[in-house]
């Protein structure tokens, strides 16, 4: 352990814990971290500390499962992300709440009293490099002994570095500090993470257990801050080399708010029990929609949910080159209710090639963890946010270097849309967008219809914030709209779709949109149109429609696609879910009209106050068919 401490160039205040803190354990492996997280190899493991004014307070159990340790919270608000949890102790350029702001007063004292806290407590010290191999960012993590779970979980999402690998004259550029009793006599019980940007390195303190806001968006609010002073993104997606049974080959990044359908878009498209596909549910079944295929495509996934778009992978590429920004998948299984639903998902995690770390299931010592038994909030109500870490190398066909893009989707969960009950619900099966649609849709980015992984899901149209990685930002939303606009102008040959999920018009989808998306798209061997293939949609804002779409000789129904032919929807609701839309759309997008905007963005925001049409969306950039 003198050793490792000895190789790190450390700050001030991390000498200060090394030297007062009773121990410190550097982890030496993956095992050694699993070993901990179970308290030296119980069963159960509580896990939890003493609170000023309440005594002890548990705050979680691990449990070992016989495919990994399952954790579960004693409080249901840490099972899910708060999207409110973030707060900015600096004094950098920020569009996001203050921590003095909030509390009225500075964040020192309370950086004083969290080291001289963790000064007392057996410690974690894990450093691991943030962002991946080729561009990682030396890091460390301080955590108390008694969450190695916590640690064990950052081990697999990021690339953790074992005590004997630390190479002389380390000196990370980001730490994390875990202190979960803070919650409760500074927060009021609430999941905060304090992001401190300083000078020489960014400080993050995670007042709470839940991996969710720290390990693994607060990691992500790290690159972007990175990224952010050099002119570069890490965006919010899922990205897939897609293979046809005919070896054609497409590559797509789904983009979205969380919810929006990222971590799907690697997934086999789902089937029921005689191999059928549901592509649309209907009230009453005879107007179901199913579909046959035979053979689908082949899946080589390549980013989850947070892909790098680092300089030096772009090389004057005209499409936009990334790479994965983790070392493991932080995957929601609220989706998969019973054995069957999504059998590689099933038996990656069932019989994995390690044990993994669950968050959010039933289990009993010994037995194994399955992803449709879900923790129940309430008697009869399941947590919408289980959880599992999937390291990469666990995932069959991954793609471990960059990838050129050739479509950029972009998904919005909608709730239904009918004569009755008019809602934004009105987005077809597949939308081709302009580039300055797209980039207008990556601004506002709803975050949509019942959104299962935040605290927040009331169904009302809400902005998940530019380029859907806003919570996880810690700087100014015009810089972001920049950086997303020069990417899109400078990757040319890359296009743009908008997906549904949930919900079209008065039919339940699921995510079958971008599975079929996906499927359709490959198929056709290009992604590229031709004009006479695309209709303008009766809203600007939803760019083209695909005039028709065929699937092994089936047609998908009109109504899927142009959803005011729905008999259900009709122009007169469609046209005021558009309304909706485009109020929405205006509201948001007048936050960025300030003097660090790009001129072109400018423009392209009037456009839409203005209630421009296609084509002058498609004048101001280009649109490649």
């Amino acid at each position: 352990m003198q050793n490792a401490i000895q190789k790190l160039s450390v700050s001030d205040e991390l000498q200060y814990l090394f030297k007062n803190a009773p121990s410190i354990t550097f982890p030496t492996s993956r095992e050694h971290l699993f070993a901990l997280a179970l308290g030296n190899q119980k069963d159960v493991f509580e896990i939890g500390y003493e609170v000023e004014n309440k005594g002890y307070v548990r705050e979680a159990v691990v449990t070992r499962a016989s495919n990994g340790l399952v954790v579960n919270y004693d409080d249901i608000y840490l099972r899910r992300r708060d999207p409110d949890c973030m707060l900015i102790a600096d004094s950098l350029d920020t569009d996001k709440e203050r921590f003095e702001e909030r509390y009225g007063h500075g964040f020192e004292d309370l950086r004083q009293r969290t080291f001289d806290w963790m000064a007392k407590q057996d410690l974690i010290v894990m450093p691991f490099l943030a962002g991946g191999l080729e561009v990682g960012y030396e890091s460390l993590l301080v955590a108390p002994l008694n969450a190695g779970f916590f640690a064990g979980g950052l081990a697999d999402l990021q690339y953790f570095i074992p005590e004997d690998e630390i190479r002389d004259g380390f000196t990370p550029k980001a730490v994390i500090y875990l202190a979960p009793p803070f919650r409760h006599t500074d927060f009021d019980g609430k999941q905060m993470v304090v992001h401190n940007r300083l000078e020489e390195m960014y400080e993050l303190f995670s007042y709470n257990l839940y991996p969710g806001p720290s390990a693994k968006k607060g990691v992500y609010g790290i690159l972007i801050h990175i990224g952010e002073k050099e002119g570069w993104a890490t965006l919010h997606g899922s990205t897939v080399s897609v293979i046809t049974p005919y070896d054609n080959t497409l590559n797509i990044m789904h983009e979205g708010a969380s919810g929006g359908g990222k971590s799907e878009m690697a997934e086999k498209i789902h089937r029921d029990e005689e191999g059928q596909i549901l592509v649309a549910k209907h009230k009453e079944p005879h107007k179901n929609v199913k579909l046959e295929l035979r053979e689908s495509c082949e899946i080589r996934p390549v980013t989850d949910d947070m892909a790098l778009c680092h300089p030096k992978m772009q090389k004057g590429n005209l499409k936009l080159t990334v790479t994965d920004a983790e070392n493991g998948w932080f995957l929601r299984t609220d989706g998969i209710k019973s054995y069957g639903t999504d059998p590689y998902l099933e038996k990656l995690t069932i019989h994995p090639k390690e044990p993994l770390i669950f968050l959010n299931y039933q289990t009993t010592p010994g037995a194994t963890c399955l992803i449709w038994e879900h923790i129940e909030d309430e008697p009869g109500i399941a947590c919408p946010n289980p959880r599992v870490i999937v390291p990469r190398h666990h995932i069959p066909n991954v793609i471990d270097e960059g990838i050129e893009i050739d479509i950029r989707s972009f998904g919005v969960r909608t709730p239904f849309c009918t004569r009755k009950e008019p809602s934004y619900g009105i987005i077809g099966m597949l939308h081709v967008l302009p580039p300055a649609l797209a980039w207008l849709w990556r601004l506002v980015s709803p975050r949509g219809h019942a959104n299962p992984s935040v605290t927040d899901s009331s169904g009302k149209m809400m902005s998940e914030g530019v380029g859907s990685y806003w919570p996880f930002s810690t700087g100014k939303k015009v810089i972001q709209a920049n950086i997303i606009l020069e990417q899109i102008l400078n990757a040319s040959e890359t296009r743009y779709i908008l997906l549904p999920n949930q919900h079209i018009g008065a039919y339940e989808v699921g995510f079958m949109p971008q599975w079929i998306a996906r499927e359709f798209l490959a198929r056709r061997g290009s992604a590229s149109f031709k004009q006479e293939q695309l209709m303008p949609s009766r809203s600007t804002l939803l760019g083209y429609c695909v005039a028709s779409m065929k699937m092994n000789g089936i047609y998908i129904p009109d109504g899927l696609l142009r959803v005011h032919k729905q008999k259900e929807v009709g122009k007169k609701a469609y046209d005021e879910g558009a309304r909706m839309l485009t109020d929405f759309f205006k509201v948001e997008v007048k936050q960025f009209l300030t003097d660090d905007l790009h001129p072109l963005g400018r423009q392209i925001i009037e456009c839409c106050l203005n209630d421009g049409k296609l084509n002058d969306y498609i004048e101001l950039i280009p649109m490649r068919y």
